[in-house]
């Protein structure tokens, strides 16, 4: 009788909990990327826009990088799992499971799926005094120098590590990669001129491209961009790396164990805040495309992020690289 009356009070917390959420408790979203890259980019947008639908709650992001993004990850899967802690991660959620040894957490089975967020292309960027002008001239440098050439990356598993794997196995040339703790710090150093190259979101580099910080030489889509700061860059599938594309999307996810009505509520709150016209002009004005289809629901989030496992572990499997 005892133990059935623990468990009542259990259930009783459980459903005040979640039928006052978020109640006056500050939400936390967690990016496992330095401050300052575009996955904390598209996170600060995002807080913004949830705050409304969640009735004004406030909503902060905190910055856990490191470990291929698996340290932001593993604070959240071993978060209270109350609603107050979510996390925005990339493709790294999917590329985790092999990247990682030792993963503390289960990607399949550790989170609440809340629901995908957007879709953003990458665009292929130099320092400003590299020689190449164009696509062209700069693959005809990067064959000239190989290895001399760095190639910055926002560490092992990152959006822009993917991107310059693809890279280099497309054009069959071995260049040393240099990693970083987040892409802010890559993006600083390839505007100082340490580094050559860095394949990066457009939510990153739109704005470098349009100052003229940097030199832009192609997008990652298959097709080219009508973003004004990026319409005239090509594609590299054009430029000649046939059937090069690499998209990179993010989603929100909640500890495994959040209660049913409150990973619902959430899920509501997202899918407003992805309708809210300051956010989707922000997102579009990066060159990312905010969802709009089926990924926004639960289930077909989760559904998407196992099919992404299962395209992008043999790659890495193939790339012998690890994040211990």
């Amino acid at each position: 009788m005892k133990r059935l009356l623990l468990l009542a009070a259990a259930v009783a917390a459980f459903t005040a909990q979640a039928q006052s959420f978020p109640g006056s408790k500050p939400i936390t979203i967690v990016v496992p990327f330095s401050a300052g890259g575009p996955t904390d980019r598209v996170a600060r947008d995002l807080a913004e826009a949830l705050r409304k639908p969640l009735g004004g709650a406030t909503v902060v992001v905190d910055n856990a990088a490191g470990a291929g993004g698996s340290i932001g990850a593993n604070k959240v899967a071993k978060a209270a799992p109350d609603g107050h802690t979510l996390l925005l991660h990339h493709i790294g959620m999917a590329t985790m499971p092999t990247l990682v040894r030792n993963l503390p957490f289960k990607v399949e089975s550790d989170f609440e799926y809340l629901g995908m967020v957007n879709d953003v292309p990458m665009t292929l960027i130099g320092k400003p005094g590299l020689p190449a002008n164009n696509y062209k001239e700069l693959a005809t440098w990067i064959n000239e120098n190989k290895a001399k050439v760095n190639l910055g990356n926002a560490g092992i598993g990152a959006a822009s590590h993917l991107c310059g794997l693809m890279f280099q196995n497309a054009l069959k040339i071995d260049m040393t990669t240099v990693p970083y703790k987040g892409t802010g710090p890559a993006m600083t150093d390839l505007l100082g001129g340490q580094i050559d190259l860095l394949c990066d979101q457009t939510t990153n580099t739109s704005g470098q491209i349009e100052a003229k910080k940097v030199k832009a030489y192609a997008v990652t889509t298959a097709k080219r961009l009508s973003t004004p700061a990026l319409k005239d860059l090509p594609t590299l599938q054009e430029s000649g790396l046939k059937g090069f594309e690499v998209t990179i999307w993010h989603g929100l996810y909640a500890p495994k164990g959040t209660p049913a009505d409150v990973v619902a509520k959430l899920n509501t709150a997202l899918k407003a805040a992805l309708k809210d016209a300051d956010f989707v002009k922000k997102q579009e004005g990066l060159g990312a495309v905010v969802v709009t289809d089926k990924r926004m629901e639960s289930a077909e989030h989760k559904k998407f992020v196992a099919d992404e496992i299962a395209k992008w572990s043999p790659v890495l499997k193939a790339a012998g690289v690890y994040a211990d």
